[in-house]
């Protein structure tokens, strides 16, 4: 129990530092935490991940759309375990991870009345969103990038240890 509510209090601390410091919108850490804390540790720690997220949205305020924003989180932990083999599995992940975010979240703007309710308008909202998908393909691999160093790091620190 103590090792999980370190390892969530980790989790909590590095979603709301990639929130709270100045970005360029959607470059944070949330699709990377959101497939590889599962991914690596087990979906036990899914609910810690959404609950990091909606922590950071009570400071950034709620909106229509949080259902999808979060369950696309919760969609992406979940997958997660099929991506989990190796490095090139998992960063194939990630990219679906990312897309996954994408599809869901932009589709809750569309079906929330963001940009209108017909299929043009769903168009529309899609290739409104395409340089904030940019940010997030980004940060994503990016924070996955660094992840993914810890993570061997770590596997390699325990292996000389023992």
């Amino acid at each position: 129990m103590q090792k999980y509510l370190k390892v969530s209090l980790l989790i909590f601390i590095t979603l709301a530092i990639s929130r709270f410091i100045p970005h360029p919108p959607n470059f944070t850490s949330l699709i990377a935490l959101g497939f590889y804390v599962p991914a690596l540790l087990g979906v036990t720690y899914i609910p810690i991940v959404v609950i990091s997220f909606a922590i950071t949205d009570i400071f950034f305020g709620f909106h229509n759309t949080i259902f999808f924003t979060w369950g696309s989180v919760l969609l992406i932990g979940y997958l997660s375990k099929y991506f989990n083999e190796t490095s090139i599995l998992r960063f194939g992940g990630v990219l679906l991870s990312a897309l996954i975010f994408y599809l869901v979240s932009n589709f809750g703007v569309w079906i929330t009345g963001g940009h209108g309710e017909n299929l043009n308008n769903l168009t529309q909202t899609y290739a409104l969103a395409l340089p904030f998908f940019g940010y997030s393909l980004i940060s994503t691999f990016f924070f996955s990038f660094v992840i993914e160093i810890a993570y061997k790091l770590f596997k390699i620190k325990i292996k000389t240890q023992i």
